[in-house]
């Protein structure tokens, strides 16, 4: 009797905490649901393919605890959804799981896959496939192949090894369509996850996050989208997304956070999504960000009343030639206009990003930009200090400056101002930030204002309180700040 073999597609999503003991477990209270990988999974598990996840951080395995996941699951194909910070992460369970079992299949995807493929198939020998780009499809292919023992040249969009050299088929064509996607099955997940905020739980009630849209149209030098993604925001309609919405509250599900690269792109579109939540009196809250040029009053009353609670916006610097620099194609009048209109809207917490440590920029202008997130008057500042990483225009002109050796740096990235003679020392940066917070955190003021906007917001209260029997919730806000 002949039986027809089935391939089983195993997914890790490694923690980027390459030293997690192995003696005890530690989740990771603010992860968010690994949309991408979910996709994959469940196009292969409609395609009849077995498979399991495992999200290491937010079920606080360690790397031997992933390993023993992973010869439960026993697997014919094991794939990592690999970040710079996480991709040595993953290098040391897939050597590990090879060394178990040399006959299974290692992929990996993702940013740090797509644009580091050779160096990682001549680095890692234990690595066989990489997938560039999109994964659906090409997962949903490359399973096909091995089973059936094809042509690995026919899959499109991967990168592998072949007699010692290092073959790469074309690229995949973007989805079209993201509306023929499935709904990824979050059932998938073994895990609990929340939003956090310096510390502090914002999304207490049943969380998942939701994407609406792929891709975004502009060309920020510090951002690895535009590559990864083509230069092309693809929407999903409406109806799409409130389909999905409906589903997800049947299940419980009250609090939403939208990961899209670009999610008030279309205005048009925001607004016609926030009238039909509201057509059909969902009863939901949910977070998005927005560009500061992208975000009238009128958007942002409309997504008030149809459950917005947070709104990101990233502004990124006081200091004009600096938004040029990074590309922004913004201005900080746009930015007070932003967070002014938010404000009126009644947006109930509004964040800020900044990036500071860009190369000639000086002590005089990283102040300023400290300064202005002051005075923009904003719920919580978050200040990141900027980072070069391949797949980013930033990577590219410092590699070909000689600023930054690919070499040495491709498999984290860093921060500019750790080589660059012209950039502010990092370790006096992350001092300028550290006394900001104490000071912002510490005005009269300020605590004045949130305690204003607490006693009016029924969403803060609720946050409040449940964040109240969390021990070390200020300590361990400060440290994230810091």
């Amino acid at each position: 009797m002949v039986f027809e073999l089935r391939m089983k597609f195993s997914f890790i999503v490694p923690s980027p905490n390459i030293e997690l003991p192995t003696s005890e477990k530690k989740k990771a209270i603010g992860s968010w649901p690994p949309l991408g990988t979910l996709y994959i999974a469940t196009i292969l598990k409609n395609e009849g393919i077995e498979v399991s996840v495992l999200d290491q951080s937010a079920q606080g395995f360690s790397i031997k605890d992933t390993v023993s996941w992973v010869k439960r699951e026993d697997p014919d194909i094991l794939g990592f959804s690999t970040l710079s910070s996480s991709g040595r992460t993953a290098a040391v369970i897939a050597e590990k799981v090879k060394k178990e079992n040399p006959n299974v299949t290692t992929v990996f995807g993702n940013y740090h896959a797509t644009f580091n493929a050779e160096r990682i198939l001549r680095k890692y020998p234990f690595v066989d496939v990489i997938v560039r780009g999109e994964g659906e499809q090409t997962c949903l292919e490359l399973a096909k192949c091995l089973e059936g023992k094809g042509n690995l040249k026919e899959v499109l969009g991967i990168t592998f090894k072949k007699k010692n050299r290092i073959v790469s088929t074309p690229d995949r064509p973007l989805l079209k369509s993201i509306d023929s996607l499935p709904f990824p099955d979050r059932e998938l997940l073994d895990a609990e996850y929340h939003s956090t905020i310096v510390g502090a739980n914002v999304a207490p009630k049943k969380f998942t996050s939701i994407i609406s849209s792929r891709g975004c149209v502009f060309r920020c030098r510090f951002c690895g989208c535009r590559k990864f993604a083509r230069n092309i925001w693809r929407p999903r309609s409406v109806e799409n997304i409130l389909e999905e919405l409906r589903l997800l509250v049947s299940e419980g599900y009250r609090q939403f956070l939208f990961v899209d690269d670009n999610f008030a792109l279309n205005q048009k579109r925001v607004r016609k999504f926030c009238r039909e939540v509201r057509k059909e009196k969902m009863d939901i809250q949910w977070i998005c960000d927005s560009r500061v040029d992208h975000c009238s009053y009128e958007m942002l009353r409309e997504s008030v009343k149809a459950g917005c609670i947070m709104m990101y916006f990233g502004i990124e610097s006081a200091n004009q030639w600096v938004l040029d620099y990074f590309n922004k194609q913004t201005t900080p009048k746009q930015a007070e206009a932003a967070v002014s209109a938010a404000r009126k809207a009644g947006v109930d917490v509004i964040v800020g990003s900044f990036i500071v440590g860009a190369p000639n920029e000086t002590r005089q202008e990283i102040q300023n930009t400290l300064k202005f997130a002051q005075h923009l008057k904003l719920d919580v500042p978050q200040f990141n200090i900027l980072g070069a990483f391949p797949g980013t225009d930033l990577w590219d002109e410092l590699v070909m400056k000689g600023v930054i050796d690919a070499d040495k740096y491709w498999e984290t990235g860093l921060c500019v101002s750790e080589v660059s003679s012209d950039a502010v020392p990092y370790e006096e940066i992350q001092q300028m930030i550290r006394e900001y917070f104490y000071d912002f955190l510490l005005r009269p003021s300020y605590i004045a204002a949130q305690v204003m906007r607490t006693l009016k917001s029924r969403y803060r209260i609720n946050v409040m309180l449940n964040n109240l029997n969390r021990r070390g919730v200020i300590a361990e806000s400060l440290r994230q700040l810091t």
